[in-house]
């Protein structure tokens, strides 16, 4: 019955799954000198990741980074900057243990009763409230936003206004209403983003370039 399993030890087998995804990439880009002329070496950490999250190798062809979006984000980490979710799945899909070692924490407002509350009253979603809540937290910002394009929309829209600036916008809300559209605004914005192109996305997909970042920052 198990003939074709094979016996792993546990700590060795996200190893051996991040080294049969880099195969497979190399196949795709024919060598690893191709794979790397197309990725930074933090980028294709953030490409690892999120296929080791989702086993989609989409993810190599949707990632689009902003200019050093990477090292941007690596920076505020390493510098304290707490990272804002649309989803209580994100938040805990996010390595809080190594996001507190550089003083950071997490935040989400989407289960507040008081969010709930303004979202009923203006007849808005609560995602979007919850970019309302975030422009009252005065540390520097990372968005990991992983479901709701609304939320997307609304911090477009505090950006614009001047009331928010974040360090690094990660948009990968997933779905088919205005989801292709908010990632393709944002990506007309000065700030630095790390943007799932198309309808593919999720809260997991969000928490792990957050968990890529901060693996990557917590050896520099």
């Amino acid at each position: 019955m198990f003939e074709n399993i094979h016996f792993i030890k546990p700590g060795d087998i996200e190893g051996q799954s991040m080294a049969i995804i880099e195969e497979t990439l190399l196949q795709k880009y024919r060598d690893k000198e191709a794979l790397m002329h197309h990725f930074t070496e933090e980028e294709l950490a953030v490409v690892k990741r999120c296929i080791h999250t989702s086993a989609d190798f989409d993810y190599a062809d949707n990632l689009c980074f902003s200019e050093d979006a990477c090292q941007k984000g690596m920076a505020a980490l390493g510098q304290g900057a707490h990272i804002v979710t649309d989803t209580t799945m994100a938040a805990a899909g996010i390595n809080k243990r190594a996001l507190s070692a550089f003083g950071g924490q997490v935040h989400c407002f989407i289960g507040d009763a008081d969010v709930a509350k303004e979202a009923s009253q203006k007849g808005i979603t609560r995602s979007a409230v919850s970019m309302e809540r975030a422009a009252d937290l005065h540390v520097p910002l990372i968005f990991a936003i992983g479901n709701a394009p609304t939320a997307l929309l609304r911090l477009y829209e505090l950006m614009e206004e001047g009331r928010i600036r974040p360090a690094l916008v990660i948009g990968v809300p997933v779905g088919f209403v205005n989801v292709v559209e908010s990632k393709e605004i944002m990506m007309q914005t000065k700030a630095p983003y790390i943007i799932a192109r198309g309808r593919k996305g999720g809260s997991n997909i969000a928490a792990a370039i957050c968990n890529a970042l901060l693996y990557r920052t917590d050896k520099r």
